[in-house]
């Protein structure tokens, strides 16, 4: 039976958080915006961010997983801090790079309304001034200021997924707020799934939906 390794593409504050713990309810070792140190028993990994893990592996050796061997499943790929970031998630090298080199790993884009996620990313701790001010793929700098531009953004990068996957089986994208949203995870993964809910809300303003972890600190 082959390993059961997972990668969400989804974006910051879209259920990445809640996906991270029904993963690991499920048994499988997470990789989640940022590795801890009782995660890894390599200390060269210790405090580093998953997406930068993820580039090192693709331009060190061509698999983006080279460094990840210890991993089951991504659950966060972006960060952005402090004028730096990545975002795997958006980079179509390197999601090809991750067919080529595992075909038998599983894709899914946790997602919500687009709206939604953009007022939930503009009330997450001061992520609206740190979008902007950053240059993300699809989002220059000095875009991104309003709940309309990031609702662009978002819907864009979904898009995007549709089209590089193209109906690959492979590939699930997920509303995390849909009813069935654990049973359709459960079946695209072929994988038990004993718990799901809501996880690392925003605590700014009480949103049922928003489940992410410390987003792109």
């Amino acid at each position: 039976m082959s390993r059961m390794r997972v990668i969400n593409l989804g974006l910051p504050k879209s259920g990445t958080t809640t996906f991270a713990e029904a993963m690991k309810a499920a048994g499988l070792a997470v990789a989640d915006h940022r590795i801890r140190r009782g995660q890894t028993a390599d200390p060269a990994l210790w405090r580093n961010f998953v997406g930068l893990v993820l580039y090192r592996g693709f331009f060190a050796t061509g698999d983006p997983l080279h460094l990840l061997g210890e991993f089951d499943a991504v659950a966060e790929a972006s960060f952005l801090k402090g004028g730096h970031s990545a975002w795997p998630q958006m980079d179509h090298a390197l999601i090809a790079a991750l067919r080529a080199r595992h075909p038998q790993v599983k894709f899914t884009a946790t997602r919500r309304d687009a709206g939604a996620l953009a007022g939930s990313m503009m009330r997450w701790t001061n992520m609206a001034k740190r979008l902007p001010d950053a240059d993300i793929p699809g989002l220059p700098s000095g875009f991104g200021t309003t709940q309309a531009e990031l609702t662009r953004w978002i819907d864009g990068h979904y898009a995007h997924l549709e089209q590089i996957f193209a109906g690959d089986p492979a590939y699930l994208e997920l509303d995390i707020a849909a009813p069935d949203a654990q049973a359709r995870l459960a079946a695209h993964l072929g994988l038990d799934l004993p718990w799901w809910g809501r996880a690392n809300e925003n605590a700014q303003r009480r949103d049922p939906a928003a489940m992410h972890q410390e987003g792109p600190a």
